[in-house]
């Protein structure tokens, strides 16, 4: 249907630029969880983000052994609220759908989660998708 706003899902599917995620979320299982009604605010590793990681990371997250941990770095990237850019403030924390938190952090008229920077965003049916630079990962679990 070329009519009706697409989910955020569908926006990853329709971007050149996210190849890399929606091949991760289809590995992961999480594409009904992220296509339902959301809200949702997604933050979206383009593929240059996801090249900027050690050789080798995706090739090994993407293989079915390492589901969870795929799992785990994906929903790192997902809050449950759709957040507009303008609700964020420097220094503010936000819980992610993975149980660990984020910090949002603005350097002049930059925005940053963690340290990916916010290169643009995109409304979507069932929340919002912000495209980021880089990758989000979780602390390390103790």
């Amino acid at each position: 249907d070329d009519i009706s706003q697409k989910d955020v899902v569908k926006v990853a599917v329709g971007s050149p630029d996210h190849t890399s995620l929606v091949k991760a979320i289809q590995a992961a299982e999480l594409v009904d969880a992220l296509s339902n009604a959301g809200p949702f605010t997604v933050f979206a590793p383009t593929n240059a983000a996801f090249e900027k990681l050690p050789t080798g990371t995706v090739e090994d997250l993407l293989k079915p052994e390492n589901k969870a941990k795929l799992q785990d770095i994906l929903q790192h990237h997902v809050m449950t609220s759709a957040l507009d850019v303008n609700f964020f403030n420097d220094g503010q924390t936000f819980g992610m759908v993975d149980g660990t938190n984020v910090t949002i952090h603005k350097k002049g008229s930059d925005m940053y989660v963690d340290k990916a920077k916010i290169v643009a965003s995109i409304r979507a049916s069932n929340g919002i998708v912000y495209v980021v630079d880089s990758v989000i990962l979780p602390p390390q679990k103790k």
